[in-house]
């Protein structure tokens, strides 16, 4: 249906008629269609018009299996005001972003005083869940590694670096505090995730997609949580630590606690890590004595370990600070 037949049907109502009523549907992408909110389908039965301007909106085959008259037409805020003269109630499916052409019309002629206007309500059909914008996400990468010359040619080994990259750069933001900062580098840490997941669907041997990782992580954080999702009791975060590794241990079935702890990280880092894994177990090893500065910083590590303290982290800001003192002696100042 065009806007002419829409004016066409509007009615010439007095002076004392009612203005009526628009009401304009927003849905997600997100969301299958025909999954809306009840109080859309209420709006959408009671409405005198339902228009929409795209005969290929995805809810359209819902509503018209539904019963309701769905109208393919585009009217202008003018049309619009008239088609609801009367006390008429029209009811609009938005396309895209919402109809912006078509409110920032209607607050025009509102803003004008001279057109007597319906009430307009802004009615959500559909919401978006939390986490809705990951298959946002999904989708960006999928084509991207179907469409970019530089992203279809990467391979789990070529991104590793990456990876390596961004996780200190997300600890970087976390220790400067900066907010915008931390949002930043946690969405691209995403990236590589969504992107190695992507790399894997390829594999012919074993394939594995992003639900898959999410599903596995899903499965272990339930598995490790049994005093939320079971029956068991944690008082405190000790109580937390010790489901967690015991459970971690009967999936793992290692053969030494050291299993696991990945050597390739910065030393101190490893050095405290290896240090907790002894502590928590409960072994008495002494640390090896050996001459040179290797030995002492095991030493030093696991002994800040044991006080609760990470001596990679507590290195990090003794080294900003020494940067710092360089750059002041420089006469630098930063902005």
């Amino acid at each position: 249906m065009n806007t002419t037949s829409l004016d066409a049907a509007a009615q010439q109502p007095g002076p004392d008629a009612p203005p009526g009523r628009v009401i304009l549907l927003t849905t997600s992408h997100r969301v299958a269609p025909g999954l809306l909110s009840w109080p859309a389908w209420q709006a959408l039965r009671a409405a005198d018009r339902v228009l929409c301007a795209d005969g290929a909106h995805p809810q359209l085959p819902y509503l018209r299996e539904a019963g309701i008259t769905v109208d393919e037409a585009s009217p202008t805020a003018g049309e619009l005001v008239d088609a609801c003269a009367g006390g008429h109630t029209v009811a609009v499916v938005a396309t895209g972003e919402g109809e912006p052409a078509l409110t920032d019309g209607l607050a025009r002629l509102a803003g004008s005083g001279r057109v007597r206007m319906p009430e307009l309500e802004l009615l959500p059909a559909s919401y978006d869940l939390p986490g809705a914008r990951l298959l946002d996400l999904v989708q960006v990468m999928d084509r991207i590694r179907a469409e970019c010359p530089w992203s279809s040619r990467q391979t789990h080994e070529g991104l590793a670096k990456y990876s390596i990259e961004e996780a200190y750069e997300l600890v970087e933001a976390i220790e400067a505090g900066d907010r915008a900062e931390l949002r930043e580098e946690l969405g691209d840490v995403l990236l590589q995730v969504v992107f190695h997941s992507r790399i894997a669907e390829e594999d012919t041997d074993a394939p594995f997609s992003v639900d898959d990782v999410a599903g596995g992580i899903v499965a272990k954080l339930i598995h490790r949580h049994p005093h939320v999702f079971g029956d068991e009791t944690a008082e405190t975060p000790e109580d937390v630590k010790e489901h967690w590794l015991r459970k971690k241990a009967e999936e793992k079935r290692r053969a030494s606690v050291t299993d696991g702890v990945p050597l390739g990280q910065p030393g101190l880092a490893l050095a405290a890590k290896l240090a907790s894994r002894v502590r928590t177990a409960g072994l008495e090893v002494p640390l090896p004595r050996g001459e040179g500065i290797g030995y002492e910083l095991l030493a030093l590590a696991a002994g800040a370990e044991a006080a609760g303290v990470d001596p990679e982290a507590a290195l990090r800001a003794a080294a900003r600070a020494y940067r710092d003192a360089v750059r002041a002696a420089e006469g630098v100042v930063d902005a």
